[in-house]
């Protein structure tokens, strides 16, 4: 079941918090709203839910117009961060409850029911676990739950807000895996709201980026991070390293006044944001006549990698570096930092990519 809005606008009093929001989602699609604190994108969830009504615009599902419509008629399945389950009810029952509730002419038989439920428990992988009552289940395990009744009814669209943002890393890792699995065997259609990057490249078939009440980028996971739109998302997304850098009279790109080794460029001289991604940026102990000088602050493990944070007079900020396993390396130590790729901003304007075969 497809999503279509367009041009929708809603205000809280005087205060827009959309405008001119134009979204379609497709059929069996998963996308993702991700965007800081304040960007909107529970708000656009609750309207298209319809819990919260819109100023102006219009909002389709399944090429109806459901702006009209109260949330029970628009067939649209919810899933909250804090699982609401029904906590006097077992698993099977929270499960069959939107079904029971059903006009005596749409509701299913007992035996209809008890079919569907068990073959949802399978899906969520919890058949053993049917009489349980939530006290006795795990967060993980509640939110499967929550997910499978808000399935029960086959809704026409599912929207989940922020539904694992309750749980603890690992839980959140492995019901990322089991969600997307689940979408790639039922095909529904989804919308969710996260404010984790990594959950919503690891689940979603597109991403919608939002920031103050507008959509700032749309895009599959492949290329978001290689096709920014502006600035904002850029920076947003991942770790970000911002220099200073200058574009001469002659085109060439300097960092901290060092000549960069790439093509001349004729967006005209004068300051400019350096963007580069930690591992986009190699650490030595020589001198190259391309390279930064920087000194190590100190040096991070994350397990199966390190990164060091150096500070640099190119830069106002400390620089992360990823390093490669056999780097020697301890704080203190003078270095030169040379760029394998580079995103140059002036303003919110991007001037150019400059990609590893144009960097040294």
């Amino acid at each position: 079941m497809s999503i279509e809005i367009r041009h929708l606008t809603h205000h809280f009093g005087a205060e827009p918090v959309l405008q001119d929001i134009s979204l379609s989602v497709a059929d069996g699609e998963m996308v993702a709203l991700l965007g800081p604190s304040g960007s909107g994108k529970t708000t656009l969830l609750r309207i298209i839910a319809g819990l919260t009504p819109h100023s102006a615009g219009e909002l389709y599902i399944s090429g109806e117009e459901v702006s009209g419509l109260a949330a029970g008629e628009r067939r649209a399945g919810f899933v909250f961060q804090h699982y609401a389950l029904f906590r006097h009810m077992t698993v099977f029952d929270n499960i069959a409850f939107g079904l029971t509730v059903l006009p005596r002419k749409t509701r299913p038989s007992k035996k209809e029911i008890r079919a569907k439920v068990m073959s949802l428990l399978e899906k969520i992988q919890m058949p053993h676990l049917a009489d349980r009552y939530p006290a006795q289940l795990s967060g993980g395990q509640q939110q499967r739950v929550a997910l499978a009744r808000a399935l029960a009814a086959e809704p026409r669209i599912l929207l989940l807000d922020e539904p694992f943002g309750a749980l603890d890393a690992g839980v959140r890792a492995e019901l990322r895996r089991w969600l997307r699995q689940l979408h790639q065997s039922l095909g529904f259609t989804a919308v969710f709201v996260t404010h984790d990057q990594e959950e919503a490249l690891e689940v979603a078939d597109r991403i919608v980026v939002m920031r103050g009440g507008h959509i700032e980028q749309v895009a599959v996971p492949e290329s978001l991070g290689n096709d920014d739109s502006n600035r904002f998302v850029t920076e947003f997304l991942g770790q970000i390293n911002i220099f200073r850098g200058d574009i001469g009279t002659d085109g060439g790109v300097r960092i901290g006044g060092v000549r960069q080794p790439v093509a001349a460029l004729t967006a005209g001289s004068g300051p400019v944001s350096v963007f580069v991604r930690p591992w986009s940026l190699t650490l030595q102990h020589t001198f190259s006549a391309d390279a930064v000088a920087a000194r190590i602050v100190t040096i991070r493990s994350h397990g199966h990698y390190r990164t060091a944070v150096v500070t640099t007079e190119a830069a106002e900020d400390e620089v992360t570096v990823i390093l490669p396993p056999d780097t020697r390396a301890a704080a203190g130590d003078s270095v030169w930092l040379t760029i394998r790729e580079l995103r140059l901003f002036r303003g919110e304007d991007e001037l150019a990519l400059l990609p590893q075969a144009q960097c040294a």
